[in-house]
């Protein structure tokens, strides 16, 4: 153990012995610059076998674990101030949001839900719609935020500081991520997420189709204990979802690249984050 006088960046620290499902949470979440309190170490527990992680240090600053190096404890000290005050933008947004019938649930996603955004960044919001309305909702969504001056997202602005992402769209009957995309940073997108509006407890269905993500993460999601009933109803809005999608795809043609685009789903992420991290995982051996 260090000795009460040892420091790095001026803050001092002891040696923590951590089991390996703790260090590989710890060495996941460094990507992120994100240190770890001992009850988030429990929450964010690695549930995978991972390969033997050599040459990693984890250090004690106060009531935060990190890897030797990387403290980054004034960093998430300052990004969480930073997204107190978003939420409360995200809050109010949501309550125009879910004043539409047809959402069923809006949430915080993106590093904003683990409370360690960036100043200058924007507000990532997942919306999930009732059953074949998806495309039609998004349009109604995006017309009324704009005649309330909600500021949102705008392709090509340069400054996005605050301004409302929706950049994730489900239709209720379409929550469970294909196989092919189950990774470790999808379930810890998918775990991370702040509902702010849950009608008829979709928060706990999204969590409940996507029980994989208790193999990554098994002590992350707060999982229902029973499957939540679900049961569609068919609203006239539905006559308008065609066309609603097939003009919202003209206007978004040429600004698409490796979004999903599906009469089920809207993801907006033109840049893989996704895939950043899991190169990041395999240099560090987890």
């Amino acid at each position: 153990m260090a000795s009460a006088g040892s420091r790095i960046n001026h803050l001092p620290y002891k040696k923590a012995s951590l089991p390996k499902a703790y260090w590989a949470s710890l060495v996941y979440h460094d990507i992120f610059d994100y240190p770890l309190t001992k009850d988030e170490l429990n929450k964010w527990k690695y549930g995978k076998n991972t390969k033997a992680i050599k040459g990693q240090k984890a250090l004690k600053f106060g009531q935060f674990y990190s890897i030797a190096g990387h403290p980054s404890i004034e960093r998430r000290r300052a990004r969480q101030k930073a997204s107190l005050r978003k939420i409360k933008i995200a809050e109010n947004g949501a309550k125009v949001l879910g004043a539409l019938p047809f959402v069923k649930m809006v949430g915080i996603t993106g590093a904003l839900a683990m409370q360690n955004a960036q100043a200058s960044s924007d507000i990532d919001l997942i919306i999930i719609c009732s059953s074949r309305t998806l495309w039609t909702t998004r349009l109604i969504a995006t017309f009324i935020l704009d005649i309330l001056k909600v500021p949102r997202r705008r392709y090509g602005l340069k400054d996005q500081k605050d301004r409302l992402c929706l950049n994730m769209w489900l239709d209720e009957e379409d929550l469970s991520w294909d196989k092919k995309d189950r990774n470790v940073y999808t379930a810890h997108e998918i775990c991370q997420i702040v509902p702010l509006v849950n009608k008829k407890r979709t928060y706990e269905r999204l969590i409940w189709e996507n029980g994989w993500v208790r193999g990554f993460w098994p002590n992350a999601p707060k999982a229902p204990k029973s499957k939540p009933k679900f049961q569609t109803s068919f609203s006239p809005i539905v006559v308008f979802e065609p066309l609603a999608r097939k003009f919202q795809l003209w206007y978004m043609k040429g600004k698409i690249t490796r979004e999903v685009v599906s009469p089920t789903r809207a993801i907006f992420h033109p840049f893989d984050w996704g895939g950043v991290v899991l190169r990041k995982l395999e240099e560090r051996s987890l």
